[in-house]
């Protein structure tokens, strides 16, 4: 486990890299450092190491990039220990994962990660994933929803309503059903309020009402709901 430089709130993003092979480690603290609202500001091998470095850092830590994979203390164990202890919601977990060999990503997720990407992702859609989870958006691989849907269909809301008669997608605003077919894409806060002309602060209070409406835990249910009632892709 190896420190780094703390920032203050005020500051860059602070990212906590959790991985057990230190070449990969490596790459990613120099893609992060270069960025000038970005900062590494620890690493640890392992999910106990992780858990040790979180509580250390004076100044706290914005976003950890959580392996799965990993001695002593997998990345789901350790996910579902930091956001128990956190404190307003920091750290908040992106899980880095090689989808197709791992089996532990959907436990990560129930575990309260905000989103996972796959390995291979561009370096462009890391950082963009760092930034949208440090500013309490939730991040899901495209490429990965089908799935997530497999996997989760039978214990999402039925989109035809818990109450007999009541469809919640119906009591969706216009407004409202535009934004979920954008989260259903992967769009951030950010991206959703540039592609339908909104204020940022605007789709944050939709995204608030259709978890609400549609008796999501987060967004990831959000994803999965629009897609099983067949409103993702509707660009």
């Amino acid at each position: 486990m190896t420190g780094g430089t703390d920032t203050t709130g005020a500051g860059p993003i602070r990212v906590a890299l959790v991985d057990d092979q230190h070449l990969v480690r490596g790459g990613f603290r120099m893609l992060i450092d270069a960025q000038p609202d970005m900062a590494v500001v620890g690493e640890a091998e392992d999910g106990r190491a992780a858990l040790h470095l979180v509580a250390s850092l004076r100044h706290g830590v914005d976003v950890v990039l959580m392996d799965v994979r990993m001695p002593r203390l997998d990345g789901v164990a350790a996910t579902r220990e930091l956001v128990a202890a956190s404190r307003d919601g920091r750290p908040r977990v992106l899980v880095l994962t090689t989808f197709d060999l791992d089996e532990y990503v959907h436990a990560a997720l129930r575990a309260g990660a905000s989103g996972f990407l796959l390995k291979d992702a561009r370096p462009e859609e890391l950082l963009g994933a760092i930034r949208a989870v440090a500013r309490g958006d939730a991040v899901v691989a495209p490429s990965a929803t089908r799935r997530l849907l497999d996997a989760f269909a039978g214990r999402l809301p039925d989109p035809s309503g818990a109450d007999a008669g009541r469809d919640p997608l119906a009591e969706l605003t216009d407004r409202e059903r535009e934004v979920l077919v954008e989260v259903a894409g992967g769009a951030t806060n950010a991206e959703i309020a540039d592609r339908l002309s909104m204020a940022e602060g605007t789709v944050k209070t939709h995204v608030g009402r259709l978890l609400a409406k549609l008796q999501c835990r987060d967004r990831v249910a959000l994803v999965l709901v629009a897609h099983r009632a067949g409103l993702a892709g509707r660009h």
